[in-house]
């Protein structure tokens, strides 16, 4: 069985070759501006106003700077909160796998024992749910991805820290192996 890959930082060639410059010059420029005092809006507004660095690429060396100076923990939002997920494509219809998550019988199968509650469902699009005592929610969305090939992108928001953000993201990583291998029988 695959495990969840490890996010890594973008290269220094690849940050050159888009930005023109490596993580350590950025890391420079962005202390001799005080960013070390910023809130993650203001990093990124300044590489992307100041540095001309383009959208994407301001908010990925913004967070970026904020690991590398100790002021973003991994897995955490720029607004604090921590959050993990998995993504899963599937040889079947978006309608079986959107069921699969809706269906309480076709659940219990592939997330046994998992304690959740639908709060919204999009058909065929997204659906919004409690997990567990409620402190923390899920966020699915369904994409085709062609005739009967259908992606699950579930992602675990307002988890309490970077630790229990690592624990859900291999256990989501092993959920959706259990779906897939579930509704691809």
């Amino acid at each position: 069985m695959a495990k969840p890959r490890e996010a890594k930082r973008t290269s220094d060639e690849v940050l050159v070759a888009k930005t023109g410059k490596p993580w350590a010059d950025w890391f420079k420029i962005l202390d001799k501006a005080g960013a070390r005092k910023w809130a993650h809006q203001e990093i990124a507004e300044h590489l992307y106003y100041r540095q001309k660095v383009p959208g994407w690429w301001s908010q990925m060396i913004s967070v970026g700077y904020e690991r590398e100076r100790g002021l973003r923990g991994k897995f955490q939002k720029c607004g604090g909160e921590f959050s993990s997920g998995a993504s899963r494509t599937m040889n079947v219809p978006l309608a079986v796998a959107f069921k699969a998550w809706t269906d309480e019988k076709i659940q219990r199968h592939w997330l046994p024992a998992a304690k959740i509650e639908i709060t919204t469902a999009t058909p065929g699009k997204s659906l919004r749910a409690k997990w567990g005592d409620g402190k923390s929610r899920l966020s699915v969305n369904f994409y085709a991805k062609g005739p009967g090939k259908t992606q699950v992108v579930a992602d675990h928001l307002k988890l309490a820290s970077s630790k229990e953000a690592a624990k859900m993201k291999a256990y989501w990583f092993e959920a959706l192996d259990r779906l897939q291998k579930t509704i691809e029988a």
